[in-house]
This record gives structure tokens, C-alpha cells and sequence, in this order.
């Protein structure tokens, strides 16, 4: 499968902005199941500024700077990424869930090193008690790891609804938890707290999600959004990426964009401006299939 994603971003200010700072993680990373062959990103006013790095956890990151008044930006970003399928754990194969955790801290190779990083806290997923207990009816002793999360993301699927309206980035986690809705954000912070009260290391993943149209009905350009789910590290298996929102492994319709501790790490646009006043955001996705071969690599 071939993905074409267009992602863009418009800011609208009441005021001119006279200087931005930005940060954009936008650009699809390469995978053993998933390779970017094109990628593009527009800026509207051009930047006065720009250039990209790489971030600790390996994303790609692009830094932009405006200086021109302005009082709108657009980043619009483009990108083709080839998609292979591959087998899907089998997650009743896994070993112990205690053992994995038990594993981690002993394994000398470069993979579990980095990945006790992920069952420390981070700025917005803290650990407790009370996420301990939540996540303990999935995770009897002696459980296969991946069972025991797969029926966590089960759970978090049926036991949270699925409401855009309730919470924003700035939403804490006990306070989504309490409430019972989110969206997928907060979905994927809550089984990474339950991940980490149980000691062990879960990531935040974001990039995109192909969505289908009811069967009848004409697929809807832009319908789609930016989209989060989590990983697991197994020591076997390495990261197992789970989707609680759509009740699932990761699969042949997920595009990763980039992965760290919360989405602090990996917001796919932030920035700082002088001036602007109030704004107003607009973000429009469209993810879609595209016959025949990719073009060239980028």
C-alpha cells in the first residue's frame, strides 16, 4: 500500500505577528514496515529561517522561523510512504508479563536500555495508585505480556468514550481518568500511566490512521485527523504498538510519525510568536491510497 498524507496547520491572529519561533514534527518515520518515499513541507509566510534535526528519541524535527508581520501561518506538509504488511504477534505467546518487567532491568542489550527510559514518569503521565488498580484485572500474575496489555487497550476501548468536546492538551491525566471520555491522546496517556505503575516501559506514538467509509458511502476528503496510540516493549518481541481508539494492534493502516515519553515530545507543531493576539487554529488531515508504485526515494 502506498500512503499520500496531507497534513496542514493554519494559524489566524487577531493582531500581526511581527516574529515566530516553530517546531514541527511532521516528517514519517522510516520503519522496517513502512518507508517514506516523498515528503514535502510549505510554510506561508516563507521563513526567514530553517533547518532540521534530530531529537533524542530520533524523530525528525523541523525547526522555522518567521519574520515577516504576518497574521496568518500555514504549514502544509506532504508526504508518500509505502506500507508492507507484516504478521501480527501472536500475543498469547509472549512470556509472563512479570517477567518482562523483572527482564528489562537485566538485560544488558542497547534496545532494553533504551527503554527503561519509557517507564519513568514524564510531564504529562504520572504513575499512581490509583492507575495500578485500574490496570491490575488485566494483568493476573503469570499472563503473557502482550495479552495483558491488548486486553488493558480492550478495556480502555469499552470503558472510555470517545469524545472530542471533553478534553484539550492541557487536560491531566486523573482528570480525563475521572471523567471516562477523551480522545485518543488521552486514551494513549492513560494505558501508558497503567503501563509504568506496573513497571513497565510504554510509549507514546503519533503520525496517522487511513479511515474507511461506511460501506455505500463516498470516502471524504480531510475527514481524517492527526491520530496516538502506544507501544509496549517486549523483550522478545521488541515495541508492540496498540491503538485503545479503534480497539487494536497498530496495523496496516497506521503511518508513525514519531514516538517519546507523552505528547510533549512529539507535538507535531509548537512554537512561540511576538504579537498575534488571540488566534484561532485549524488542522485538516487527509490520508490516502494511492495506486501504483511510490516515486522516488526523498
Amino acid at each position: 500500500m502506498i500512503f499520500r498524507i496531507t497534513h496542514t496547520t493554519q494559524y489566524r491572529y487577531s493582531l500581526p505577528v511581527d516574529l515566530c519561533h516553530n517546531e514541527a514534527r511532521l516528517r514519517p518515520r522510516d520503519l522496517p514496515t513502512r518507508q517514506r518515499v516523498a515528503h514535502s513541507v510549505t510554510i506561508d509566510p516563507p521563513p526567514a529561517m530553517r533547518h532540521e534535526r534530530t531529537d533524542h528519541f530520533g524523530n525528525s524535527v523541523l525547526y522555522f522561523a518567521v519574520q515577516t508581520e504576518h497574521r496568518a501561518l500555514t504549514i502544509s506538509a506532504v508526504s508518500e510512504v509505502a506500507a508492507t504488511l507484516a504478521p501480527s504477534p501472536v500475543v498469547g505467546a509472549s512470556r509472563p508479563w512479570t517477567d518482562a518487567g523483572a527482564l528489562l532491568h537485566e538485560m544488558a542489550a542497547e534496545a532494553a536500555l533504551e527503554a527503561r527510559q519509557f517507564a519513568l514518569d514524564s510531564p504529562l503521565v504520572t504513575a499512581s495508585r490509583e492507575l495500578a488498580a485500574y490496570a491490575a484485572p488485566s494483568f493476573p500474575s503469570g499472563r503473557p505480556l502482550l495479552e495483558a496489555v491488548f486486553d488493558l487497550t480492550q478495556r480502555i476501548h469499552r470503558e472510555f468514550a470517545y469524545d472530542p468536546h471533553v478534553t484539550t492538551v492541557a487536560t491531566a491525566l486523573p482528570e480525563m481518568f475521572a471523567a471516562r471520555r477523551g480522545v485518543c491522546q488521552d486514551f494513549a496517556h492513560l494505558a501508558i500511566g497503567c503501563l509504568r505503575a506496573l513497571g513497565l516501559p510504554a510509549r507514546y506514538v503519533s503520525g496517522y490512521v487511513e479511515t474507511l467509509a461506511p460501506p455505500g458511502q463516498p470516502r471524504l476528503q480531510g475527514a481524517d485527523a492527526s491520530h496516538a496510540w502506544f507501544a509496549v516493549f517486549d523483550p522478545d518481541a521488541g515495541w508492540v504498538d496498540f491503538d485503545p481508539t479503534n480497539d487494536q494492534l497498530a496495523g496496516a493502516h497506521h503511518v508513525t510519525v514519531a514516538w517519546g515519553r507523552d505528547y510533549t515530545d512529539v507535538a507535531p507543531v509548537k512554537g512561540v510568536v511576538l504579537g498575534g493576539g488571540a488566534h484561532q487554529l485549524e488542522v485538516t488531515v487527509d490520508v490516502l491510497r494511492l495506486p501504483g508504485p511510490p516515486g522516488p526515494p526523498c
